[in-house]
């Protein structure tokens, strides 16, 4: 996510946290040492509310944290890849793979609002402990607010609705029951889409009616509709890639470049004349060795480019996704990157540079599929 750095590592998955952070843990500690607390326990001193509405705040963002790692580890575990965890804002966001079975989505769809669910439990129940032993007192109503936060935070993510939790359950769930794995993702971003709006619709009445929380639920709302409807679309591109190898997506014959050119040389030969703004680079003995892009030759000073190599401004073959021309594209996508879209592909069969997928290349099989057009032959016609 744009605007978030990197802070460490939860079990192994790097997490990362959005700018937006601090502001959310000030947003709640001043909710809770202004309002929440005051009202529950009057009488103390605003040093006292201080300090319990920060560490409030600490260990609900904390709460995200489990329920955003339990997704992790539960998703590797069954095998999906995990890229990171990022918090925000709006709570937390683990971007992964997608899982191969329904059972494994459902798992790990559901493992988030189940471990909110138990914190809330685990929290208020340690608030009675303590009220029963000590009296009602700040430590029990930090409890309190902290258990029922989280248990509100675990039924609003049942609710089934993309990109809530809830929503990846019943796309298991459709999954399962039609074995149709786009048609689950079309569903449950459509019922986002529709609770995304509801959600705009409520906070801005309640917003309207002086309740400026509203403009909070407004924004979860834009958020829920602008992600649906992007996983809407991508449930669309997959349907269109469905049954396509790389070779039929591929763009051959391709430009190509030897990897020892200077970056001049490169631009006269090579890059003036291809129709990609990627373009591969071969080494001594033909094989393919990188990428380069056009804006990593303009970001190389003029003065520079007669002495500098091409390869020296390029992504390394290791670094590039590679496929053979027999594969699903749909596959490559998915083991390139967490969450698919490593574009583009070098197509290299026996060693050899074939062709190249890009961007422009499976746009172009999307609206062909809008069409009605079907560029790969039938799964029985393959050898």
């Amino acid at each position: 996510m744009n605007g978030s750095v990197r802070v460490g590592r939860v079990l192994g998955v790097p997490l990362r946290m959005h700018w937006s952070v601090p502001v959310l843990i000030v947003l709640l500690a001043y909710g809770l040492g202004h309002e929440t607390l005051p009202a529950w326990t009057p009488g103390r001193t605003g040093a006292v509310y201080a300090v319990a509405s920060v560490v409030g705040a600490v260990l609900l963002m904390g709460s995200l944290l489990l329920h955003e790692t339990a997704h992790a580890v539960a998703a590797r575990r069954r095998g999906v890849s995990v890229e990171d965890v990022t918090l925000w804002a709006l709570g937390g966001m683990t971007k992964m793979g997608r899982p191969r079975t329904a059972g494994v989505a459902f798992w790990v769809a559901v493992i988030g609002p189940l471990t909110s669910l138990v914190i809330g439990g685990v929290a208020v129940g340690a608030g009675i402990g303590v009220h029963t032993l000590t009296g009602w007192g700040v430590p029990t109503a930090v409890l309190i607010w902290l258990g029922w936060a989280n248990l509100l935070l675990g039924v609003f993510n049942l609710l089934p609705a993309a990109p809530l939790d809830g929503g990846r359950v019943v796309q298991a769930v459709i999954w399962w029951r039609t074995g149709d794995r786009e048609r689950a993702e079309r569903a449950a971003g459509r019922s986002g889409q529709i609770l995304g709006v509801l959600l705009i619709a409520a906070g801005w009445i309640s917003f309207l009616r002086g309740n400026n929380g509203g403009l909070w639920l407004s924004l979860i709302g834009l958020f829920m509709v602008i992600i649906a409807n992007a996983e809407r679309q991508r449930a669309g591109v997959n349907t269109a890639l469905r049954g396509v190898r790389v070779a039929d997506a591929m763009s051959a014959p391709v430009a190509a470049g030897a990897d020892w050119l200077t970056v001049d040389r490169f631009i006269d030969e090579v890059a003036a004349h291809a129709r990609h703004s990627a373009m591969p680079l071969l080494d001594f003995e033909g094989r393919p060795s990188g990428l380069v892009q056009l804006r990593a030759l303009a970001a190389v000073p003029a003065e520079a480019r007669e002495e500098r190599r091409v390869r020296d401004v390029a992504t390394p073959l290791a670094r590039c996704t590679v496929a053979e021309p027999g594969e699903l594209l749909s596959e490559v996508l998915e083991r390139a990157r967490p969450g698919g879209g490593a574009l583009p592909v070098l197509v290299v069969d026996h060693g050899q540079l074939e062709g190249i997928v890009t961007m422009h290349d499976v746009n172009r099989l999307f609206q062909l599929h809008g069409l009605g057009i079907t560029t790969a032959p039938p799964e029985s016609t393959r050898p």
